[in-house]
């Protein structure tokens, strides 16, 4: 049944990578369209959703993110799909939104592939790949992860802005009309899959030791309290034979 909660997560993805959108087409539009200050904006923005609706849907605003995680097993099949299909869908809304403010159409601008484009996106996401495992492993608090996202993605555009347009979000990338399958789309998941995976297996401590650990040391918690009853047991049967 499609209850509150779906309703609510796709509303989140769809709403979070609108607002990116055109927040990211306004400045980049703007006079001030230098790459610092469109990953300025992107960073806020993507710290305001993540911090508003994270608890909601995770604020993945990013079909790249969403993809390593599901390579990672932290997001399933399903739950996949429908949030690409958000995030794509309020990209579109995105640009449709700044078309109208602006009274104008918008002419591409992502030109055609060059393995110096792919290679920066690609550079781009893992930063911001590995940050967002870091913060997902780690489980900061939502203010923590907010922010670590945040500067990770503005440091993610400035590092990619070096040879492309800086946008490491294929949705972003249909948003702005710089749609190139094998530039700002192919890159941005293969940068995060590696960025995610990489923290993963090599810097998040599995889930199963962690467990254990617990158990363990619960153990040894519980043992010189069952140790220490036993005794006092004894004693009271063998006052009552007397």
């Amino acid at each position: 049944m499609f209850g509150r909660r779906k309703a609510a997560i796709l509303v989140a993805e769809f709403l979070g990578t609108g607002v990116l959108t055109l927040l990211v087409l306004s400045v980049q539009r703007s006079t001030i369209g230098v790459p610092f200050f469109v990953a300025l904006g992107a960073g806020l923005v993507m710290a305001l959703m993540m911090f508003t609706l994270g608890t909601t849907s995770g604020a993945h605003l990013n079909p790249a993110i969403t993809v390593a995680m599901w390579t990672a097993r932290k997001v399933a099949t399903l739950h996949a799909i429908v949030y690409i299909a958000a995030q794509m869908l309020g990209a579109w809304a995105g640009y449709y939104l700044y078309t109208y403010f602006v009274n104008s159409k918008l002419q591409p601008i992502g030109g055609h592939f060059t393995s110096r484009i792919l290679v920066a996106e690609a550079v781009g996401a893992l930063i911001l790949g590995f940050a967002w495992a870091a913060a997902v492993y780690q489980r900061f608090t939502v203010g923590t992860k907010a922010a670590v996202v945040g500067l990770a993605y503005m440091l993610a555009i400035l590092a990619a802005s070096s040879a492309s347009i800086g946008l490491v979000n294929p949705a972003l990338a249909l948003g702005v009309r710089a749609w190139v399958l094998g530039t700002y789309v192919l890159g941005p998941v293969l940068g995060a899959v590696i960025g995610v995976n990489l923290y993963g297996l090599l810097f998040a401590e599995p889930e199963t030791v962690k467990a254990g650990v617990a158990a363990s040391s619960a153990s040894v918690v519980a043992a010189p309290a069952a140790r220490v009853k036993k005794p006092a047991a004894k004693r009271k049967i063998a006052s009552k034979k007397k």
